[in-house]
């Protein structure tokens, strides 16, 4: 909340604005750290089109955020006993290929203790910039306790749980069921407090359904949602798990990509959308992430067709893999004129933005 000597200008955030009603960049596959040089080497023999898309890294969740990142995505994988992932197999494949061995992905202790990990792709693209995810966690919220009243920061979380085909053994990852994602949300519960998150209970009230609670009366307010993060569930395909004892999202942490007109609807995904059936979805009330680029073919010739379609849509949530002072080698990048953290929604009425703080 706004201190009370707050100005006209925050009074203007605190009565009108909603945090639906303005644009926020954010980083795709936030954590992600690259591949070392054998690491490299195994994918250009075994995959040379998938190493192709995987040729971008991101510095630490904290430097993001200061440079106006608010947006973050982290792909988890269950790992309920531990040791799961500790041994990719890409490392023998370096070793096999008479290759120097490279750097230790992450913590042996780490790796072996239970709990969700984050990286890309099990047993080949397992470096992050934070692991394992209660650490991704412990560090947003740390940042977040040192900037009180910043922008709302959203944590999207991607389930994995796809086998992978190698010509070597992979690791079978674990399903997210229920019971998974109830560990999700306990592990969430363990870094964060009720108050420093906004949750679906927060946003339905006395609404019977989520959905009918946006479409009636629309997210809250900016200045309720300042110095909190809000917890987004990527695959649509773990929603009916999820929903699971816990009708329209009662008593859980995470939005749901859900379906628009479903019960459970408040956010929903439109990556490969067009900018038309993004604008409706604007327009009606619900929270969309969609992005500006993909698989790094338009940051490779510096084409900024699809970011700026995507920016006028009015999409809420625009992912890239080159964020503001991280410019692809074309030239590439994603940001608000001034280095803002976020814009005015241009699917709304910019009187609504007039004098509102964007600058954290």
């Amino acid at each position: 909340m706004l201190a009370a000597s707050a100005s006209c200008a925050a009074m203007t955030d605190q009565h009108d604005l909603r945090l639906n009603q303005l644009q926020y960049i954010g980083s795709h596959n936030s954590y992600h750290a690259g591949l070392a040089a054998g690491e490299a080497a195994i994918w250009k023999r075994v995959a040379p089109d998938m190493f192709a898309i995987l040729d971008y890294t991101h510095p630490a969740l904290t430097q993001q955020l200061d440079d106006g990142v608010r947006q973050i995505e982290l792909d988890i994988w269950g790992d309920a006993k531990g040791g799961r992932y500790a041994r990719p197999a890409v490392v023998n494949e370096v070793a096999k290929a008479g290759l120097p061995a490279d750097t230790p992905f992450a913590d042996p202790k780490i790796m072996q203790k239970p709990g969700f990990k984050v990286m890309h792709i099990q047993d080949m693209d397992q470096r992050s910039n934070c692991e394992p995810l209660v650490a991704c966690l412990r560090e947003v919220r740390a940042w977040s306790k040192a900037h009180p009243g910043h922008l709302p920061v959203f944590i999207l979380l991607e389930t994995e749980e796809s086998p992978l085909k190698m010509p070597f053994p992979t690791v079978q990852p674990e399903p997210f069921n229920t019971a998974a994602l109830d560990a999700l949300d306990a592990e969430i519960r363990s870094v964060f407090d009720r108050h420093e998150y906004l949750s679906p209970d927060d946003v339905r009230g006395d609404a019977t359904t989520l959905n009918s609670a946006i479409l009636a009366h629309g997210w809250p307010h900016l200045s309720e949602a300042r110095g909190k993060v809000i917890f987004l569930l990527d695959q649509r395909s773990v929603g009916p798990a999820y929903l699971t004892g816990h009708p329209s999202l009662r008593n859980r942490v995470l939005f749901t990509n859900a379906a628009p007109g479903d019960d459970d609807a408040a956010f929903t995904e439109l990556n490969d959308g067009s900018a038309e059936e993004i604008t409706k979805l604007v327009k009606a009330g619900y929270l969309v992430r969609t992005r500006t680029d993909a698989n790094l073919k338009e940051p490779a010739r510096n084409d900024t067709t699809r970011r700026d379609a995507m920016f006028s849509s009015g999409a809420q949530l625009l992912s890239t893999d080159y964020p503001d002072h991280e410019p692809a080698a074309s030239g590439y990048m994603v940001s608000f004129p001034g280095h803002a953290r976020a814009r005015c929604n241009p699917q709304i009425n910019e009187a609504h933005c007039i004098g509102v703080d964007l600058s954290q």
